[in-house]
């Protein structure tokens, strides 16, 4: 059972990983994200301004293609899984800075654009179980290692 679980949060791993790779590498050339005028006015907005178009992209790009390495060679640290559920988390900010292009003509039916943005509820609660797993690991060493140092003193 043990090893079937790990299988599974291998595959979610990678999967994603593949996502992020795909994602961020189109980012590096010009022209060839379709989200990449929405990302570079996005993080203009929070940024507010601080950032030229091209570096606030090629950075975006860094990001996301380093979050993809780490999950596709399946190293999911803590450090790793929170830098993505950031990122994550603000891929929803168009839906607030830009409503007028990600919703339609009502607030329940959404553009391309919106369904390309609401698709990553799905990533951030994948990235969510994958950090609680790492979580719950790095507590149950934790606490085996407490039980064996309390073990050794009593020795």
């Amino acid at each position: 059972m043990m090893n079937s679980q790990k299988t599974r949060s291998s595959l979610i791993s990678i999967s994603i990983g593949l996502v992020y790779l795909w994602f961020g590498g189109l980012k590096f050339f010009p022209g060839m994200s379709p989200a990449e005028e929405l990302a570079i006015n996005t993080i203009d907005q929070l940024s507010f301004g601080i950032l030229a178009p091209r570096i606030s992209l090629i950075l975006l790009a860094i990001w996301e293609t380093t979050i993809g390495i780490f999950l596709v060679f399946n190293i999911k640290n803590r450090v790793v899984l929170k830098l993505a559920i950031l990122h994550i988390v603000c891929t929803f900010t168009p839906l607030i800075f830009f409503p007028d292009i990600v919703f339609g003509e009502n607030t329940l039916s959404l553009s391309l654009l919106g369904q390309y943005i609401i698709k990553n509820v799905v990533i951030l609660s994948t990235l969510l179980v994958l950090l609680s797993e790492v979580e719950q690991k790095a507590f149950k060493k934790a606490k085996k290692k407490k039980l064996e140092t309390s073990v050794a003193r009593t020795n």
